[in-house]
């Protein structure tokens, strides 16, 4: 297991700033889903280059490890 890592801050460019305050809320909710599932695309694709011998739902279930920062581990399979 990884040890976990310290939050980060990122600081929004003003420019930014303004575009999202721009949008709806559910605009906001719809970009944000986007962003997730280009995240899990990303990191299920790491997964299966670093172990191409992995079956679907092992690649599945790190994934979901990485992307709940461990939690998944306390789940019984």
């Amino acid at each position: 297991m990884q040890p976990p890592r310290q939050p980060v801050i990122e600081i929004l460019e003003p420019v930014m700033v303004e575009i999202l305050r721009q949008k709806t809320p559910a605009e906001r909710l719809t970009q944000a889903f986007r962003m997730w599932e280009t995240a899990r695309e990303m990191i299920r694709g790491t997964i299966r280059q670093q172990h191409p011998d992995w079956s679907e739902e092992q690649v599945l279930r790190e994934a979901a490890n990485r992307l709940s920062h461990g939690a998944t581990e306390r789940v019984p399979r």
